[in-house]
């Protein structure tokens, strides 16, 4: 109405003034017409830059609202994985340290019920003894006093071992402990009756699992897993790439990259489960004279194993796996390169996979081949793979196995060329042997697969 108004306000009144007084129509007066036109030139301008203003102001909301979106989900998921982390290191943690108290406790009381019945024997031998000869008593004492005191100094020294042991790993645990609590404190969950909910539950099915009286090694095995698979999951997402990059700087092929990586993974594993079975026959050895007709010889085999992991020779292991990398015939390379670079990669898997040994039941890897059924129950596929073949190319990261249940899931690359990868023989590659190696055993390796058994064929290659 406004716009009516001031648009056919001034005609109007132009022209009926002209009217009344007989004159005619000024023809500088805008007539209705030509403010129409002008208004319709003038208002469509402005009309289009402010919708186009509009247009971009509510398009960049858009993508900010959606950004923000993108970064609360993939928070919110980093947040819940942490979480659940942090509360299961944290009940395990929590649950080893109850056990621990509680041994200690049982055992100080055994020393305390030990020590009184020691006194109460000897002032009972001390007043039954016959009173015929004074010096027969006198005697019969010190051999008494010299025999009790050395079972008490033996006894005191193995209770004070233990101890020690338990009180190192309850400052470890509770160290750890208090990490994990401040790590849970910190982080700020959206929902924490939820979070109260699973702790409870989670705690009160750790009650129902827990076995009335397990020993030491089994009560510490669920936080040695835990840390094990964490320490297993670091190799894969953070020293394997590591081992890649420095691989990368020599070798242009990320096929060839990815299988030396898988090789020295396999080989460490193979290497390092053989030195846990030579470390424990050398501790059967050693314990055999002290511990003989106990029933608790295993056990005791298992608990020094386990507090004595850190005499692992794993530089020794570091040269096999070297070697056997240097013929393994699947691996073709330039003759630049030096396995040496891996060192580092192949000592911590070294340690990795010895210290899962020592676990009730230990952890082991997957036998993988080239040419074998992908499995997806034991593998994923990787982002250059071929998702509608049934066969596997290469493997990039072998799966952990605790008997026959998959544990973490390893790599694979399937492909279409797989089947004819595997039918097709191998060529002849470059061998890193001091010595060349005869036609005959290098056809030998060629058509044979490497089992995980130390290969008598690999021991009959010539050396100098």
């Amino acid at each position: 109405m406004e716009t009516i108004k001031s648009r056919l306000l001034p005609w109007l009144e132009a022209s009926f003034t002209a009217t009344s007084q007989g004159k005619p129509v000024d023809s500088k007066v805008p007539s209705l017409q030509d403010t129409f036109d002008r208004e319709r030139r003038k208002d469509p301008s402005c009309r289009d830059q402010d919708a186009q203003q509009l247009d971009a102001d509510l398009n960049s909301t858009w993508s900010q609202l959606n950004q923000v979106q993108d970064d609360l989900a993939e928070t919110e998921k980093n947040l819940e994985e942490t979480k659940n982390r942090s509360a299961i290191s944290l009940l395990a943690a929590e649950e080893e340290i109850n056990q621990l108290k509680k041994q200690l406790k049982s055992l100080q009381a055994q020393e305390d019920a030990r020590h009184r019945n020691t006194d109460h024997r000897s002032s009972e031998k001390r007043w039954g003894e016959p009173r015929s000869s004074e010096q027969g008593r006198s005697e019969q004492r010190s051999s008494v006093k010299r025999n009790a005191d050395q079972r008490d100094t033996e006894a005191t020294s193995d209770y004070e071992k233990q101890l020690r042991n338990l009180k190192e790993e309850i400052a470890v645990l509770s160290a750890e402990k208090s990490g994990l609590q401040g790590r849970c404190s910190r982080s700020r969950s959206p929902s924490p009756d939820p979070r109260s909910r699973s702790r409870s539950a989670s705690r009160s099915t750790a009650v129902k699992v827990r076995s009335p009286s397990p020993n030491r090694s089994k009560l510490s095995s669920v936080a040695r897993k835990a840390a094990l698979l964490s320490r297993f999951s670091d190799s894969y997402s953070q020293a394997r790439l590591e081992a890649q990059c420095l691989l990368r700087r020599c070798i242009d092929k990320a096929e060839t990259v990815q299988r030396i990586i898988y090789i020295a993974t396999v080989e460490a594993f193979h290497v390092a489960k053989m030195a846990f079975r030579h470390f424990k026959i050398r501790v059967r050895k050693s314990l055999t004279p002290s511990y003989v007709g106990l029933n608790d010889f295993e056990n005791a085999v298992s608990d020094y194993v386990v507090c004595h992991l850190d005499l692992y020779d794993s530089q020794s292991s570091v040269n096999d796996v070297i070697r056997a990398m240097n013929v393994n015939p699947k691996i073709s390379f330039p003759p630049v390169i030096d396995f040496c670079l891996l060192s580092d990669f192949i000592q911590e898997i070294c340690c990795i996979a010895f210290a899962m040994q020592a676990l009730e039941p230990p952890l082991d890897i997957a036998y993988g081949a080239d040419g074998e059924v992908f499995n997806d129950c034991k593998y994923r596929r990787s982002y250059d793979s071929d998702f509608t073949a049934p066969l596997v190319l290469y493997h990039v990261w072998p799966a952990l196995m605790e008997n026959d249940c998959v544990v973490m899931k390893g790599e694979a690359v399937t492909k279409r060329e797989a089947f004819w990868n595997s039918v097709r023989p191998l060529t002849r590659c470059r061998s890193r042997s001091l010595s060349p190696v005869c036609p005959r055993s290098h056809i030998s390796l060629s058509t044979m697969s490497r089992s995980r058994s130390p290969s008598p064929i690999r021991c009959r290659l010539p050396r100098f």
